[in-house]
């Protein structure tokens, strides 16, 4: 740790420098880039500091200990002013998510049970909605198919940050570790002699990628349906070909959108999904080939794991990956998700910091 905290903090010195240098200041580019790395190594200089200035502290404590009985009993105070220093040190210098500071699309698809599946589809999009609504995000519907009771078949939304976020507020950031399949126990409202029934719907997570270059997808590697935006149980909404679907053939994944007006405008969005997808696809790739998910394994969780289970006999909600267990569902399904992204956020960095101080082994 002490070596990679040393070429920190001399890199932040070297980026300070070039701070001041003219040839800097005039390229716009290369002044935003500095200005951005340059402000994620600060907290790191001012956590080292800070450190040192506690280390320091403890040591003079203790070699006036045996002269002043008083210096002897600050010692435990230091002792743990140091301890919390190296912690916060180590959190800080865990490898953070190139996508953290992204906006997000959320996908949503009723799986195991039928009309309840898709009724439980809907109280997830209500969850997401209203904590996005907490959180001061923006949210925007992109393509839904709603079942027959009110509920949703699959339903796709893009939230985005008002601005510029914080670290570690970003909907990316906070969003990321709800992929998965989530499982619901309750008694539904088809059923007419009061029996608990289990279903489940799915998650998936993507960072909004937006138009960058990293994603290049060739148009002649697409193939393009148009056809009638339809509305619960196949009635048709819409008397022109206006929805879109997109299949890219060499992955063979397929989007499609028909909630916007235009034909247009539904190419945009499913173009945007793809990209999301595909985006996704090559983050997943990238941390199996190098066998990074040991540092990831919260978020790189198997979509077919069965993440979380929301008990309403019990008004009881409960992480399987993190051990999270309230017995408060129905705030956290009117958007109150903080305390159960929390302990994934912390899960994810533990996990983390075991494969930092593995590698430095």
């Amino acid at each position: 740790m002490l070596e990679s905290v040393e070429a920190l903090l001399a890199e932040h010195a070297e980026l300070e420098a070039s701070l001041a240098d003219p040839a800097v200041i005039g390229d716009p580019d290369r002044l935003r880039e500095v200005n951005r790395r340059y402000a994620e190594l600060t907290p790191v200089v001012a956590a080292q500091r800070e450190l040192d200035l506690a280390v320091g502290d403890l040591e003079a404590a203790r070699e006036l200990a045996a002269e002043d009985a008083a210096f002897a009993a600050e010692i435990p105070a230091l002792e743990e002013s140091v301890a919390a220093g190296e912690d916060r040190l180590r959190r800080l210098l865990i490898p953070p998510d190139p996508d953290d500071d992204r906006d997000v699309i959320l996908e949503i698809k009723a799986g195991e049970g039928g009309e309840e599946s898709a009724l439980f589809a809907g109280d997830l999009l209500r969850m997401y909605l209203r904590h996005a609504e907490k959180r001061g995000w923006s949210t925007r519907l992109l393509d839904a198919t709603e079942s027959d009771l009110g509920g949703y078949k699959d339903v796709r939304v893009a939230f985005g940050a008002k601005g510029s976020a914080e670290p570690g507020t970003a909907p990316w950031a906070r969003l990321k570790y709800e992929g998965g399949v989530h499982r619901v126990q309750r008694v539904p409202v088809t059923e007419s002699q009061g029996r608990i029934h289990t279903s489940a719907a799915g998650v998936w997570v993507m960072p909004d990628v937006g138009d960058v270059v990293e994603v290049e997808i060739d148009p002649n590697d697409l193939k393009i349906d148009v056809y009638r935006s339809s509305g619960p149980g196949g009635q048709s909404v819409n008397t022109t070909d206006s929805a879109v679907r997109i299949t890219h053939l060499p992955t063979g994944v397929v989007v499609s959108c028909q909630n916007e007006k235009s034909q247009l405008q539904n190419k945009e969005s499913a173009m945007r999904v793809l990209r999301a997808r595909l985006h996704q696809m090559a983050m997943d790739e990238a941390a199996a080939e190098a066998k990074e998910a040991r540092a990831s394994q919260v978020r790189t969780v198997d979509r077919s794991e069965r993440i979380r289970t929301y008990n309403f006999p019990e008004n009881r909600i409960s992480d399987h990956r993190t051990g999270f267990k309230a017995n408060r569902l129905d705030a956290v399904l009117d958007g109150d998700l903080d305390a159960v992204v929390d302990s994934a956020v912390q899960a994810d960095e533990e996990a983390r910091l075991a494969a930092l101080a593995g590698d430095g082994e």
